[in-house]
């Protein structure tokens, strides 16, 4: 038995805890024999190897050692260690013979013959049945497969095998709404691995000892606990399983070989979901994944945290929510099983707070197939997904309004036209809004490319000409991208804009310019008005029309959210309806307990032309 580094789980390796349940982990006990197993994990980057073995008194060890050490010095350590676990397995067999006995009597056992003095033991290394010279280093010596005799008993050397680094489950879990673990793997992946899921037989079962994941044993599950029958990464719970606590069971692997096991139980137990949710029925249009020919594209301002627990949000913003609504913890729930049904090919987010995307948004997105990259603006940021199976990830762009306007000479003219409106130019400079730019290519067609662009531009309803001049920014940027770096490739431009259909923005961006004489340039009053004409290049158009909505709470409602589309080379296939004005007004307004934003999230199916 060994310990991963830094974790209180007890591990055991899959020859005693997994091995009887498939064919894959029995085949990796047959390979192991009898033998006990020592653990090398050795990467070049790091000036320390570990080596960790059970020894014969059950004890634990766990070492680092220099890379560059002789093994001599190594095997010697080793051999010091052993003969300490002897010393205290002995004086611990003399402190049990020493105890009164079970009546309570007080009488002690008789003197006994005082334990042999223990004599160091041998301590070799093995490759290919010869034994390891001393002086090779650690790093050469301890290879895959080696042998590690400590006196009469072997060790068989798994050197790198497969390991969880992290593993944890969502601290808040309903009935009806997926269970991804968050996990992190060393020399594997988790589509090579074994997942297995438990919960509780009875409410109430015992946690296990030191409170955090429990120790496997060869007659594990134990009898408190019962086989879900469901052996996948994610776990839906059902309405049974509410009140019970669930324990999932998993093996890394890399497709050659299984690391150590790990068990988790959840901390608290399946709650009742919240029924009927305002994305159901949009689920119901996209139960699959698109085929190749179709680039199913979602949009979403998640609402991030940062923001909705003030209590300017629970008091002023959204007072008709339930304030466990509200809650992180609630609404990853939901913002999971709703990202995950729409089975999308693209997914672009805002208001993304850092922990959500590692804690949350990765760990389920990537159990669906999706890869992720994030852009932090300051307190949130902007996060795009891509399915594997259709894409990879070229190249990333991504800018920052402010920076880019100041110090990149592709925006030059506009920061010439900015300069003469001083009060203008210091407002726009002071906005801390991001673009992100990533370029994909598809893994069936490697001519097929596609820019894809995520923002979410300044808030401020008089905010108009700062937005203005942002998305200048952005088409230009997006234009040097997809012209002058990958020549002819489409355009998918998503965000929360903050501009209305009825906005200059919105003018801009779908018919090419922008007039000098535009009201928005005097959004803020005529201190910062600053009259400019611009054009862009591009032939867009919005890929959901323009909604009645995107935004719903309780002081306003209208659409801010947009996916353009390059109509050169896209065109849509298909909208996915937005929840009905009942479903939105249901407790009267967003976020709400069966919606996780104020936003709602556009969805469609784009195809190539």
């Amino acid at each position: 038995m060994w310990r991963l580094p830094g974790c209180r789980a007890a591990l055991r390796g899959v020859r005693t805890a997994v091995g009887r349940h498939t064919r894959a982990e029995a085949a990796t006990e047959t390979a192991a024999g009898a033998m006990e197993r020592a653990v090398v994990r050795c990467v070049p980057s790091e000036p320390k190897l570990s080596l960790s073995f059970a020894l014969a008194d059950g004890s634990h060890k766990n070492m680092q050692r220099d890379q560059s050490e002789p093994l001599g010095r190594a095997l010697s350590r080793i051999a010091t260690n052993a003969l300490k676990g002897h010393a205290k397995a002995a004086a611990a067999k003399k402190s049990r013979k020493n105890r009164p006995n079970a009546s309570g009597s007080g009488a002690c056992a008789g003197p006994g013959p005082e334990p042999a003095a223990a004599c160091e033991p041998v301590v070799k290394l093995y490759y290919r049945e010869e034994a390891v010279a001393e002086d090779v280093l650690n790093v050469d010596a301890w290879q895959d497969g080696a042998v590690l005799q400590i006196g009469d008993v072997k060790y068989k050397v798994e050197r790198n095998p497969p390991a969880f680094t992290e593993l944890q489950l969502p601290r808040y879990i309903m009935a009806g709404f997926p269970v991804c673990p968050k996990l992190s793997l060393e020399f594997g992946d988790p589509a090579s691995s074994v997942f297995r899921w438990y919960k509780e037989a009875k409410p109430g079962a015992a946690e296990p000892e030191g409170g955090g994941p429990s120790s496997l044993s060869p007659s594990s599950p134990s009898p408190s606990w019962t086989e879900t029958g469901v052996n996948e990464r994610v776990y839906t719970p059902s309405n049974a399983d509410i009140g019970l606590r669930l324990k999932l069971h998993c093996t890394p692997g890399n497709g050659q070989r299984f690391g150590p096991s790990r068990e988790l139980e959840s901390v608290c137990p399946v709650e009742a979901g919240p029924g009927t949710c305002t994305f159901d029925h949009r689920h119901l249009y996209t139960k699959k994944v698109t085929d190749d020919s179709l680039i199913r594209t979602v949009s979403y301002n998640l609402l991030a945290d940062t923001y909705a627990q003030t209590e300017f949000s629970r008091s002023v913003l959204y007072p008709y929510c339930a304030p466990y609504a509200l809650e992180l913890d609630y609404r990853q729930n939901l913002i999971q099983k709703e990202l995950t049904g729409y089975n999308a090919d693209l997914i672009c987010l805002q208001e993304v707070d850092r922990s959500v995307f590692t804690d949350s948004l990765v760990p389920a997105l990537e159990a669906f197939g999706l890869e992720g990259v994030f852009r932090i603006k300051q307190h949130e940021g902007l996060a795009t997904f891509y399915r594997k199976a259709k894409f990879t990830l070229l190249s990333q762009h991504d800018i920052s309004f402010h920076e880019a306007l100041e110090s990149d000479p592709l925006h030059k003219e506009l920061l010439e036209k900015l300069v003469v409106y001083p009060s203008a130019q210091e407002r726009v400079l002071q906005r801390s809004s991001v673009l992100q730019v990533s370029v994909l290519q598809s893994t069936k067609d490697s001519s097929k490319r596609i820019c894809v662009a995520n923002t979410h531009l300044y808030w401020h309803p008089k905010g108009g000409y700062i937005r203005l001049i942002q998305m200048a920014v952005a088409l230009a940027h997006i234009r040097h991208v997809s012209c002058d770096l990958y020549p002819g490739i489409p355009v998918v431009f998503c965000g929360d804009f903050n501009s209305t259909p009825s906005t200059g923005m919105y003018h801009f961006v779908v018919n090419g310019s922008i007039p000098e004489d535009h009201e928005d340039w005097a959004s803020n009053g005529e201190e910062e008005r600053c009259n400019m004409s611009l054009t862009h290049f591009f032939k867009l158009k919005s890929a959901c029309g323009e909604p009645a909505y995107t935004n719903y709470v309780g002081g306003f409602h209208g659409c801010l959210d947009y996916i353009f589309i390059d109509l050169n080379a896209l065109e849509v296939e298909q909208v996915i309806p937005l929840p009905s004005h009942e479903e939105v007004t249901t407790h009267q307004a967003l976020p709400s307990v069966s919606h996780p934003s104020d936003h709602i999230a556009l969805v469609c199916d784009l195809k190539w032309k």
